[in-house]
């Protein structure tokens, strides 16, 4: 029988050959899943032999990352912020720059100034929009998306930590049209990837919802509609937070010009990218 530590190697190996980046730590977070450990616990375990109970289920899950389906998927969860939350090819997967957005919006409001009303538009699996209610429990969150199988999954990434649901609303809706507002805060993370720049993404890529991921001929098309809807929807002073393309925040000064968006800021990613509009109505 293969020992715990053969098996590693031996998928990872694989893993390689097929070009996943992180072949062994993806190995690792497949083995712990099927193992139902943490990961560093297989580190204390390396002598262990395998069944065959256990080798047929971490056959299946090798196979489809192989295939290039995204660790996330296979895995059912993605951490974001601190918190666990499930993934499937229902919403896009979260990034590490989308945490970045969460972070800077909330080094922008003090304890005392909360927003009471949040938007979180094109939510998806509702990472954004939940994990800011969750630190601030004074706020109502609207999560609104135009896929009802999004919403189904934010919702129950909402039941994993929401006990005052009534804090917590779901709307399926082109971006703000029929939402009621006005809002303090209205982030997004809208789809921004160009038509022309879809075959080149990478292959896990191409899991996620292409409706997740389009944003028209040049990429803001949609960002742009969410803008020209603003007025009335946000309050005088609120804040608008949006996760962009390079190169993207210059093509929005105009539609937020036009708009009634009197200061934006582009902040960058911790890669140095121009990643971030925030900008204040």
């Amino acid at each position: 029988m293969k020992t715990l530590l053969d098996t590693l190697q031996g998928g990872a190996k694989y893993l390689e050959q097929r070009g996943v980046e992180d072949a062994r730590l993806n190995m690792e977070y497949l083995l712990a899943k099927v193992l139902r450990c943490e990961r560093m616990d297989l580190y204390l375990d390396f002598d262990r032999p395998l069944t065959e109970e256990e080798l047929v289920p971490l056959r299946e899950l090798l196979r489809g990352r192989g295939e290039r389906q995204p660790l996330q998927h296979l895995l059912g969860e993605v951490e974001f912020c601190g918190r666990i939350f499930c993934s499937d090819s229902r919403g896009l997967i979260p990034r590490p720059e989308t945490e970045e957005l969460v972070g800077i919006i909330l080094g922008r409001f003090t304890e005392e100034q909360q927003p009471a009303m949040v938007a979180d538009v094109g939510c998806g699996s509702g990472v954004i929009g939940l994990s800011l209610g969750l630190e601030w429990p004074g706020s109502r969150v609207s999560l609104v998306d135009i896929s009802g199988k999004a919403l189904a999954l934010a919702s129950e990434n909402a039941q994993r930590y929401v006990d005052d649901e009534q804090r917590f609303q779901f709307f399926e809706a082109d971006l703000l049209d029929g939402i009621p507002g006005p809002f303090d805060l209205v982030v997004a993370n809208l789809p921004y990837v160009s038509t022309s720049e879809l075959p080149g993404l990478e292959p896990e890529l191409r899991h996620d919802p292409q409706l997740a991921l389009e944003g028209g001929e040049k990429g803001i098309e949609i960002i742009e509609r969410l803008i020209n809807q603003l007025p009335g929807k946000i309050k005088p002073g609120g804040m608008l937070a949006l996760e962009l393309g390079e190169g993207q925040g210059n093509m929005l000064s105009s539609a937020l010009e036009a708009s009634g968006i009197k200061q934006w800021d582009l902040v960058k990613d911790i890669a140095g990218i121009e990643r971030f509009i925030v900008a204040t109505a």
